[in-house]
Protein backbone atom coordinates (compact mmCIF):
# COMPACT_ATOMS: atom_id res chain seq x y z
CA UNK A 1 0.00 0.00 0.00
CA UNK A 2 2.93 2.36 0.90
CA UNK A 3 4.63 1.60 -2.04
CA UNK A 4 1.12 2.37 -4.54
CA UNK A 5 1.36 5.96 -2.59
CA UNK A 6 4.74 7.08 -3.12
CA UNK A 7 4.25 5.71 -6.98
CA UNK A 8 1.02 8.44 -7.37
CA UNK A 9 3.50 11.09 -5.91
CA UNK A 10 5.36 10.43 -8.03
CA UNK A 11 3.29 10.68 -11.10
CA UNK A 12 1.56 13.73 -9.89
CA UNK A 13 3.38 17.57 -10.45
CA UNK A 14 2.98 20.52 -8.35
CA UNK A 15 1.58 23.30 -9.91
CA UNK A 16 0.81 27.11 -8.92
CA UNK A 17 -2.26 28.85 -9.83
CA UNK A 18 -4.16 32.29 -8.07
CA UNK A 19 -7.49 31.03 -7.41
CA UNK A 20 -10.65 33.98 -6.36
CA UNK A 21 -12.41 32.72 -3.96
CA UNK A 22 -14.64 34.82 -1.93
CA UNK A 23 -13.88 38.00 -3.68
CA UNK A 24 -10.10 37.63 -2.88
CA UNK A 25 -7.24 36.40 -4.87
CA UNK A 26 -5.26 33.49 -3.74
CA UNK A 27 -2.26 31.59 -4.83
CA UNK A 28 -2.45 28.27 -4.37
CA UNK A 29 -0.68 24.87 -5.48
CA UNK A 30 -2.48 21.52 -6.44
CA UNK A 31 -1.10 18.52 -7.92
CA UNK A 32 -2.32 17.03 -11.40
CA UNK A 33 -1.34 14.93 -13.94
CA UNK A 34 -1.45 18.06 -16.66
CA UNK A 35 -1.98 22.12 -16.03
CA UNK A 36 -5.09 21.23 -17.96
CA UNK A 37 -5.98 18.50 -14.58
CA UNK A 38 -4.61 21.01 -12.56
CA UNK A 39 -7.55 23.73 -13.72
CA UNK A 40 -10.55 21.58 -13.91
CA UNK A 41 -9.46 20.42 -10.41
CA UNK A 42 -9.25 23.79 -9.20
CA UNK A 43 -12.53 24.99 -10.95
CA UNK A 44 -14.56 21.99 -9.66
CA UNK A 45 -13.43 23.18 -6.24
CA UNK A 46 -13.68 26.66 -6.69
CA UNK A 47 -16.44 27.68 -9.63
CA UNK A 48 -15.73 28.41 -13.03
CA UNK A 49 -14.53 31.78 -13.72
CA UNK A 50 -12.39 31.52 -10.12
CA UNK A 51 -9.01 30.55 -11.96
CA UNK A 52 -7.11 33.08 -12.71
CA UNK A 53 -4.32 32.55 -15.25
CA UNK A 54 -2.99 29.07 -16.05
CA UNK A 55 -1.43 26.24 -13.73
CA UNK A 56 2.21 26.93 -13.79
CA UNK A 57 4.02 23.63 -12.36
CA UNK A 58 6.69 24.07 -10.11
CA UNK A 59 9.23 21.23 -9.41
CA UNK A 60 10.32 22.04 -6.24
CA UNK A 61 8.34 21.28 -3.03
CA UNK A 62 7.64 24.78 -1.64
CA UNK A 63 5.42 24.96 1.21
CA UNK A 64 4.78 28.93 0.83
CA UNK A 65 1.35 28.65 -0.93
CA UNK A 66 -1.34 27.31 0.35
CA UNK A 67 -2.72 24.02 -0.32
CA UNK A 68 -6.35 24.14 -2.75
CA UNK A 69 -8.13 22.47 -0.05
CA UNK A 70 -7.25 24.69 2.66
CA UNK A 71 -7.77 28.39 0.97
CA UNK A 72 -11.84 28.41 1.47
CA UNK A 73 -11.09 28.14 5.39
CA UNK A 74 -7.96 30.84 5.81
CA UNK A 75 -10.45 33.37 3.83
CA UNK A 76 -12.28 35.75 6.62
CA UNK A 77 -15.17 36.87 5.33
CA UNK A 78 -15.43 41.19 4.93
CA UNK A 79 -18.05 42.27 7.47
CA UNK A 80 -20.45 44.86 5.94
CA UNK A 81 -20.48 48.37 6.49
CA UNK A 82 -23.70 49.35 8.92
CA UNK A 83 -25.46 52.17 7.39
CA UNK A 84 -23.91 54.90 8.65
CA UNK A 85 -20.45 53.96 7.96
CA UNK A 86 -21.58 53.33 3.82
CA UNK A 87 -23.20 56.87 4.16
CA UNK A 88 -19.65 58.25 5.30
CA UNK A 89 -17.65 55.93 2.94
CA UNK A 90 -19.90 56.91 0.08
CA UNK A 91 -19.24 60.94 0.94
CA UNK A 92 -15.00 59.91 0.91
CA UNK A 93 -15.94 58.38 -2.25
CA UNK A 94 -17.73 61.26 -3.70
CA UNK A 95 -15.24 63.59 -2.50
CA UNK A 96 -12.53 62.02 -4.02
CA UNK A 97 -14.30 62.15 -7.21
CA UNK A 98 -15.07 65.45 -7.58
CA UNK A 99 -11.63 66.60 -6.43
CA UNK A 100 -9.98 64.53 -9.60
CA UNK A 101 -13.16 66.08 -11.84
CA UNK A 102 -12.25 69.76 -10.66
CA UNK A 103 -8.46 69.01 -11.19
CA UNK A 104 -9.28 67.67 -14.42
CA UNK A 105 -11.41 70.42 -15.48
CA UNK A 106 -8.95 73.18 -14.35
CA UNK A 107 -6.15 71.38 -16.87
CA UNK A 108 -8.54 70.72 -19.77
CA UNK A 109 -9.30 74.85 -18.99
CA UNK A 110 -5.66 75.43 -18.90
CA UNK A 111 -5.00 73.70 -22.46
CA UNK A 112 -7.35 75.69 -24.11
CA UNK A 113 -6.26 78.93 -23.02
CA UNK A 114 -2.67 78.19 -24.25
CA UNK A 115 -4.16 77.21 -27.40
CA UNK A 116 -6.14 80.08 -27.96
CA UNK A 117 -2.95 81.74 -27.03
CA UNK A 118 -1.06 80.13 -29.50
CA UNK A 119 -3.77 80.82 -32.13
CA UNK A 120 -3.81 84.64 -31.69
CA UNK A 121 0.21 84.62 -31.46
CA UNK A 122 0.02 82.80 -35.26
CA UNK A 123 -2.65 85.18 -36.76
CA UNK A 124 -1.33 88.21 -35.22
CA UNK A 125 0.66 90.00 -38.28
CA UNK A 126 3.84 91.66 -37.51
CA UNK A 127 3.57 95.38 -37.69
CA UNK A 128 6.56 97.76 -39.42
Amino acid sequence: MTHALVHINRCMNKYLVTVRVKGQTVKTMVYADSALHARLILEYQFGIGNVLGSPTQCPQANEQYSKASEVPNSIKPITPLNPQQARLDSLKKQQKLAATNLEAERNRQKVIKAQQQIRKATTQKPTA
